[in-house]
């Protein structure tokens, strides 16, 4: 196919013959804040559409739907005045799309032309996933972490797994315009336990996006840490990818991390999590807490008794207000904070992400002043100082 934005989006619209259409890097900030755009094929009454998805970065997503017959100047637009970046997923190939600093456009097109058009589906059409476990790179780790048996078809008693393993990756896409661009990426996974997510997040940005990648789980579970080491030897991806045994309050970070991750860490292991990715100056730290039972033993309110006299809901208390006094703790270190949901609730209810990236510069000194004030008046409402706030490295 030819390297033009607009014949691209006509040649895809026309032959209706994209999976996915993903639109990042906004050039100019909106209002709320736009992280992506996502448009996808669907078949409503035997006609083609075109469904857009504004994903925002609060959490929430508007849709709107466009004739297949129209769509292909709204999306040649998007592209080329709008965003940065543009990712093209089809049966045939790929296409990136990017905008650099000085607006030159490069086109890396790998899309192969090809006569007749995919079967459309309705509004139920599967969820497509980044991770295709049918795909022999997906399903060499996927079956030795027990997400898939040997044929790459996903367990039933895993499948709340792979789909929380795939909206991580979601997550981490949104993020990636954060990270160098170039040279090698180095990512800590944090308290990794059985590194689901270690192993994700090197697949996905050493095959799907072809980068270099240096990164390092750390638990301190011996058998699990030379089992994730054992499969990481056998996948090949020991080079880039190894395994640490240790406490974390003993790791030494001699190279500042790009990305440091962390699922489910438990209690105040959150905390540790947070404190090294500040220490080390982290430009991305994706975490998702667990297990807050810290300030539930330690909160002293009595202005609150009308909900800490009943222990389900100073739990349920005690578990926001630990998370939002991490996120202040965060930006009075000039850290961007966001809490978005990781997966549906009805799954688990510790569905919670704190997507915290570094600023480019710091805040105002005003902006810290009321932070710290902030942080003190909701310390002192809650009767106890938080292990972040004591945890020094």
């Amino acid at each position: 196919m030819e390297k033009n934005i607009r014949s691209i989006m006509e040649y895809l619209c026309r032959t209706k013959s994209f999976d996915r259409i993903t639109f990042s890097r906004r050039r100019e900030k909106t209002e709320p804040d736009t992280l992506r755009e996502t448009a996808v094929l669907f078949r409503k009454q035997n006609i083609s559409y075109v469904q857009i998805e504004t994903r925002y970065a609060d959490g929430k997503a508007f849709h709107r739907n466009l004739p297949a017959g129209d769509a292909a100047e709204i999306l040649a637009g998007m592209a080329e005045h709008e965003y940065r970046q543009t990712d093209i997923h089809t049966p045939v190939g790929d296409c990136e799309i990017r905008f650099s600093k000085k607006n030159e456009c490069h086109i890396i097109n790998r899309i192969r032309e090809e006569d007749g058009a995919p079967v459309l589906h309705g509004h139920d059409r599967p969820h497509r996933y980044l991770l295709d476990p049918e795909t022999d790179a997906a399903a060499s780790f996927l079956f030795p972490l027990g997400i898939t048996d040997e044929h790459g078809r996903i367990l039933d008693k895993k499948r709340p797994k792979y789909r929380q393993i795939n909206r991580f990756l979601e997550l981490v896409n949104d993020v990636v315009e954060e990270l160098p661009r170039e040279g090698t990426l180095r990512v800590l996974d944090l308290c990794c336990g059985k590194s689901y997510l270690s192993f994700a997040v090197y697949y996905y940005f050493t095959k799907m996006r072809g980068r270099t990648v240096s990164m390092t789980g750390i638990d301190r579970k011996p058998d699990v840490i030379a089992a994730c080491n054992d499969i990481a030897s056998s996948l090949g991806f020991s080079e880039g990818l190894s395994f640490l045994c240790m406490d974390l309050k003993e790791y030494t970070c001699t190279e500042r991390p790009d990305l440091v991750l962390s699922l489910h860490a438990c209690d105040t292991a959150t905390d540790l999590v947070l404190s090294r990715g500040v220490a080390w100056g982290a430009p991305v730290i994706l975490s998702t807490p667990c297990c807050h039972h810290e300030l539930f033993h330690r909160m002293n309110a009595p202005s609150l008794s009308f909900m800490t006299e009943y222990s389900l809901l100073k739990q349920k208390l005690s578990d926001a207000a630990t998370d939002a006094l991490r996120c202040l703790w965060l930006k009075r270190n000039d850290y961007e904070v966001q809490v978005v949901e990781l997966i549906d609730p009805e799954e688990t209810p510790k569905n919670l992400m704190i997507r915290a990236v570094k600023r480019k510069t710091p805040y105002p000194p005003e902006t810290h002043e009321s932070f710290d004030r902030e942080y003190r008046d909701a310390c002192e409402l809650l009767g106890c100082v938080p292990f972040l706030e004591k945890e020094t490295v």
